[in-house]
Formats: structure tokens, C-alpha cells, sequence
């Protein structure tokens, strides 16, 4: 199926696929490509008529400095709607004969914007009214640049104090700006304000429904592996389970799954991992128990990065020995620079998501900053000898969710929270031990427990629901205690729960007293070694929501 699409042109701003996400969330598709692409690939990506409109993403840079990008003219000459968002604002003004300028006075965080010219893209939309009957929205700003003057054709279109300018709009053209970020959910009525302009400006067909997406993506699965062999790295995750599943629908018995235990699993994983792939949906998983390979290898290392590399690494020794034995003959041929061409198996399947690629500063341009690698971004080391089979790598993690619900898999363990790559090995602060996994693992399942037997009673959903991500941190610190009598000197564990709806932002989830104290109670009771249990009440930003 063709689709129309929406084309967003990232300048590097960290949240630029929340752009993507909102645009996804009103059924339409889009994609993300770095912002120096050339005028004639613009031309080109529009030829077959299903592009719609284009989105110029923000940035840290400031436009007036020679070394910053601009967007490709080739943009405001495809008589398709745009629109600028914060940096893409400003670039856009500079571009066709406005001015920019570093402002006297910084705005990051909440603020506050009169709407004016009854616009088409603010048409209707306010979060309430000043005494003069002007319409005002709650907005989420982040710049310290501003646009001064307005190019020729285009009128004020949004203004507060601190930016009179803060947005503008050429309608003959259908060119529109924003200073603030429509994309992030601190903007009220962003997700109106961006379905305005891609439904109804753009006037493109809402037809992206990943009940509807499952036939193409299992055609175009078809259409990359042919008659070939796929292994596909499980980790019993949301990601990879539904990858799993997906690609279980397109090729069914040439795939096989390794499911490697690696010693950072939550408690009894690897079997509930095997009941379900092996037991329900009956397809071929080979096993791997690994969990001494890591724990050596990350044995007297404790930076984070460090830790995420090594089990990056050991992820593709695990890969290529199972490989290995996957072969009917038990032999491999050696191909270039001495690389292991598998014999029966050409294609490693990962669970990497959109979400995934962005963190890693992989949009595509390198323009991101990167916060954290993770294990399964950016292909394959040369040595392994396998093509790589991605196809989730363009979905956000709703539609992650959404996709293995339409594929069948169970409610329970499509909306489980997020597990990241590494596993304990990042809940570990510092080096990792198996005493500290034994303890962190049965700490950790007492935490998510008590989340599910919890309920609240005004929504009636039990705080596993009502948070987005919980899990349990192993702080390699002893504190002083007392039991009975005697004194105690144990290790500490950090209590993590946030509420998100993006997880780029996140806020810590107010559990109650009671529950907090029920957990408590119980980890410090039941898993010796642990006398002191605390919660994190930090929010992402300026925290990340995992620790490492």
C-alpha cells in the first residue's frame, strides 16, 4: 500500500521523533530524514505525488552562526504545506528574508501565548481566554534564540512577552512556524495543533493502522529474507517478542530464536520466555544459557558506557556460536577479511525501535547528541557474517504495542513496562556481581508484585497500570541496620516508578505511602542481604529514568 506520508527533517533536536510519534498517533505515516539532504532528493522523495507536507524539526544550534544547517530550499518550493518548529521556525524566517536574533531573555519550561489572525492552524484551538476574549495556549518553550522580523508575505500568527514573534504564518503558501514544541505533552493542545496542520492543512489520508500494517510488513519481511534462514536475537522484551512474532507470521519455521540468559534477567524470565514462544506459539528456539560469559567479561567494570559495550559485545559472540550450531553440517565457509559466512542462516533479526535508533544519536544525520548507546543499534560488526533484519525499526513503542495486540499476543505481556537491553546489568550501579543480580532480581519481583495487588481507587487500575516504567536499583553502597536485636550492615536498593506518556519526558509516579511502605516491609523481610529500601523522586529530565 502506498501510503501519504509526511516528510520531518531532523536538525538534531533530541525530541525530534516525538514529532514522528504525534504525527503516527493521528494515523498518518511519516519519516525522518536529516535535515542536509539535498534539494534534488527533496524533489525526488516528492515525485510520486504521496507527499503531503514537510515538518522542520528543532535544534541546539542557532541559524545566524555560519556552521549551522539549513533546510533545503528545494522545501518551500514543492508548494506543499510546511511547518517550522522552534529551530525549523527560525531557520525558516532566515531563509526566506526574515531575521534572527539571540534573545535577551531565555524561556525553558512553561509558559503562556496570545493567538492571533485567526489562523488556520490555531482556528478553534485555546486552552482559555484573556479579559480581551483572546484565545491563549499552554505551551512548552526551549530556546534562547528568536525571530525578529518576519519574512515578507507572513503575519503574526502567536506572541507572549518574552517572544513577540512567537509564531507566524504565510497562508498563501500555507507555510507555518512555532517557536515552542507542539510535539511534547507539556504543550496542552499540541497533538490538536500538529493534527490541524498534517489532517487537515496537509489534507492527508489517515490509513496508517497497525492492524491494517501487519500484511505489509509481513510482505515486505517475505520480500527481504526470501527462502533464506533468519536467527532472531529474544530477549523476552516487548521489542523483541513482537519482532519475534511478526516475523514467526512472514517466514514461519525459517526463523529461529536464540533466547540468551545472560545472568541480568528479572526473576524465573527464561522459563515464562520459553512457555510462551515454545509452549504458545510453537516456534523453534534455541536456549543459551551465557550467564558466566557476561558476568566474567563485566567482572571490575563499572562505567555504564563501558558495561553496555560488553554486553553489545558478547550479545554478537553468543549470536555467531549459535549460529554455528545451527548449521546442519556444523561448518562454516570464511568469506571476506576473514569473516564467518554462515551456511543455512543469512539474517539476524534484532527488536530494535525507533525510539532505540534516536537515543543513539542515529536519525541519520549524526546531529544528535547522544545520551546512551544501546546494544542493538547500528548493525552488526563485519565479523559476524549476517544480514540484519529490523522490522520494527521505524515503530514507536505504542505501535510496538498495538502490532503484537493485533498479532495476538497476550494483553499481559504486551504492556509490560520496559526492559532495557543490558537488563540488570544497568540496575546494577557500578560493577555487576551474581550476589548483587540474586538480590536485585527477588527485590525487584516484590516491587512489581505489590504494584499489580495495589489498586487506586478513584481509577479502579492497579499502579502497575497507572505507572509507565518500575523497576527496583542495586546501589553498591552498605548501610547500618538493626533486626531484633543485632546490627546489619547490607546493601541498599532505590525504588524507580515514572508516568509518561513518550518517555522522552517522565515524571515520578506519587505511589502511595502505603504501598511504598508494603514493599519495603517486605524486600527488607525477605531478601537478606538488603536493610534499606529508598524511592527515587527524580523526573526526566534533568534524571534519565534508568539509572545507567
Amino acid at each position: 500500500m502506498q501510503h501519504q506520508k509526511i516528510l520531518i527533517l531532523d536538525f538534531g533536536s533530541q525530541v525530534t521523533q516525538l514529532i514522528a510519534r504525534r504525527v503516527r498517533e493521528a494515523h498518518v505515516f511519516c519519516e525522518v530524514h536529516p535535515c542536509d539532504v539535498s534539494d534534488d532528493w527533496v524533489r525526488a522523495y516528492a515525485k510520486d505525488g504521496n507527499l503531503k507536507g514537510v515538518i522542520l524539526s528543532g535544534s541546539h544550534a542557532s541559524v545566524y552562526e555560519d556552521s549551522t544547517d539549513k533546510a533545503p530550499q528545494a522545501v518551500f518550493e514543492l508548494g506543499l504545506p510546511v511547518l517550522g518548529i522552534c529551530y525549523g521556525m527560525q531557520t525558516m524566517a532566515q531563509q526566506l528574508g526574515g531575521k534572527v536574533e539571540a534573545g535577551k531573555t531565555r524561556e525553558f519550561g512553561a509558559a503562556q501565548i496570545r493567538a492571533h489572525g485567526h489562523t488556520a492552524l490555531f482556528d478553534g484551538i485555546q486552552d482559555s481566554t484573556n479579559a480581551e476574549g483572546h484565545g491563549l495556549l499552554d505551551v512548552w518553550m526551549s530556546h534562547g534564540d528568536k525571530v525578529t522580523e518576519m519574512p515578507p508575505g507572513f503575519k503574526l500568527m502567536a506572541s507572549n512577552v518574552a517572544c513577540p514573534i512567537a509564531g507566524m504564518a504565510d497562508e498563501a503558501r500555507h507555510f507555518y512556524a512555532v517557536q515552542f514544541h507542539p510535539e511534547v505533552t507539556h504543550t496542552v493542545q499540541g497533538q490538536a495543533i500538529l493534527n490541524r496542520f498534517v489532517l487537515d492543512i496537509c489534507a492527508t489520508r489517515p490509513d496508517w493502522i497497525m492492524g491494517d500494517y501487519i500484511a505489509e510488513a509481513v510482505e515486505k519481511i517475505r520480500a527481504q529474507v526470501g527462502k533464506e534462514e533468519v536467527i532472531l536475537g529474544l530477549s523476552g522484551g516487548v521489542d523483541s517478542s513482537v519482532a519475534a512474532a511478526l516475523i514467526h507470521r512472514a517466514i514461519g519455521d525459517q526463523l529461529t530464536c536464540v533466547f540468551v540468559d545472560h545472568g541480568l534477567l528479572r526473576l524465573n524470565e527464561g522459563d515464562m520466555v520459553m512457555d510462551m514462544f515454545v509452549g504458545k506459539l510453537h516456534a523453534k528456539v534455541m536456549r543459551v544459557d551465557a550467564s558466566d560469559q557476561f558476568l566474567g567479561h563485566l567482572a571490575g567494570v563499572s562505567d555504564p558506557e563501558a558495561k553496555r559495550k560488553i554486553i553489545g559485545r558478547e550479545f554478537v559472540e553468543v549470536f555467531k556460536a549459535a549460529a554455528r550450531t545451527l548449521v546442519a553440517q556444523g561448518a562454516t565457509n570464511s568469506g571476506a577479511n576473514g569473516s564467518a559466512v554462515v551456511k543455512g542462516a543469512t539474517f539476524l533479526a534484532q527488536g530494535t525501535i525507533y525510539p532505540d535508533v534516536i537515543e543513539s544519536g542515529g536519525a541519520g544525520n549524526k546531529k544528535a547528541v547522544t545520551i546512551k548507546s544501546h546494544h542493538n543499534v547500528g548493525g552488526l560488526p563485519e565479523q559476524l557474517g549476517l544480514k540484519l533484519l529490523e522490522p520494527l525499526r521505524e515503530l514507536f513503542k505504542d505501535e510496538v504495542r498495538e502490532l503484537g495486540v493485533a498479532l495476538g499476543l497476550p494483553y499481559n505481556m504486551v504492556y509490560r513496562h520496559p526492559f532495557p537491553g543490558p537488563g540488570l546489568g544497568v540496575r546494577i550501579l557500578g560493577e555487576v556481581k551474581k550476589e548483587y543480580a540474586d538480590l536485585l532480581r527477588r527485590a525487584d519481583a516484590i516491587f512489581i508484585e505489590e504494584l499489580h495487588n495495589f489498586k487506586d481507587e478513584a481509577s479502579g487500575k492497579t499502579w502497575y497500570q497507572l505507572t509507565s516504567q518500575a523497576f527496583t536499583v542495586f546501589l553498591p553502597v552498605k548501610s547500618v541496620g538493626v533486626m531484633g536485636d543485632g546490627r546489619t550492615y547490607d546493601y541498599v536498593v532505590a525504588l524507580r516508578a515514572v508516568q509518561t506518556s513518550d518517555f522522552m519526558t517522565a515524571d515520578w509516579a506519587e505511589l502511595p505511602y502505603a504501598l511504598l511502605k508494603k514493599v519495603s516491609g517486605r524486600i527488607i523481610n525477605e531478601v537478606r542481604g538488603i536493610n534499606r529500601v529508598t524511592y527515587d523522586v527524580s523526573s526526566k529530565p534533568p534524571a534519565t529514568i534508568e539509572w545507567e
